[in-house]
């Protein structure tokens, strides 16, 4: 199939910016690779390609899918063939700006009590913290939904404080944990909202419903969104999930984002 007659995106390419790596995902998946770290730069190039492949609508591609650091590209081979469709690709993430959407602040509540955040003595202990140190450091710091995965609404986390490096992943997973967890592992933080078996260490729980089938969109924050933490007591925890349950958002978006 040849490029359609209005060519690639307007604009050009930019010499500053260098070409994805693109590889093959079967016959029916590009994936546009921009580096090998959970870095916001990567991010930023990923979530400035995903706009311009949507805003694009070239025909044959079905869907696009953001990770940290690469974009997926589903597509038709009958519709658009792969050289046509890599083309294409690399005119836009050469031409679109370096830096993706400006996202929305959450404010999230977490409760830490022991009961929910039961792996806090452990990370305490490892990290050479005090528990009181660990929910303060966990509650301070500003995080970025890099992607989702793993399980529907399963959100990503970039931005966990330093002291946490040690905290690994364990070596055998865990019976299954409550949903709507905060967990974890590796340099990474996710929140979890399913039960599941898992490897991460939990610190807590939030009330929220950051995956929910009666509620549009299903899925609460976008890829590219910041938040944040905030610590709240268990009967505030009691009370903010009986409003979740009835189907209130109880995250907090920061006005004019």
């Amino acid at each position: 199939m040849s490029p359609s007659p209005d060519g690639p995106s307007p604009g050009g390419p930019s010499p500053d910016l260098p070409a994805p790596r693109l590889l093959d995902a079967g016959e029916t998946a590009l994936v546009a690779e921009f580096g090998d770290e959970v870095d916001p730069v990567l991010s930023d190039r990923v979530l400035a390609l995903d706009a311009a492949v949507t805003a694009r609508a070239l025909p044959g591609v079905r869907e696009s899918v953001p990770t940290y650091r690469s974009l997926m590209i589903h597509y038709d081979p009958l519709v658009i063939d792969r050289a046509t469709l890599a083309a294409e690709v690399t005119a836009l993430a050469q031409a679109a700006p370096a830096q993706g959407r400006r996202g929305a602040l959450w404010t999230i509540p977490c409760c830490y009590d022991p009961a929910f955040g039961e792996d806090i003595a452990t990370i305490a202990e490892t990290t050479g913290l005090t528990p009181e140190q660990v929910v303060a450091l966990h509650s301070g710091a500003r995080y970025r939904l890099y992607m989702y995965g793993f399980a529907p609404g399963f959100c990503y986390l970039g931005g966990l404080p330093e002291a946490f490096a040690k905290v690994s992943r364990r070596l055998k997973p865990r019976p299954p944990h409550p949903p709507n967890v905060v967990m974890m592992a590796g340099g990474l933080a996710s929140i979890a909202t399913v039960s599941m078996p898992t490897g991460w260490f939990l610190i807590g729980r939030t009330p929220e419903r950051m995956f929910s089938l009666t509620r549009t969109p299903t899925v609460l924050l976008e890829v590219g969104d910041d938040l944040m933490f905030e610590p709240i007591d268990r009967a505030t925890f009691d009370a903010l999930e009986a409003r979740a349950a009835a189907g209130e958002v109880v995250a907090r978006r920061e006005a004019g984002r």
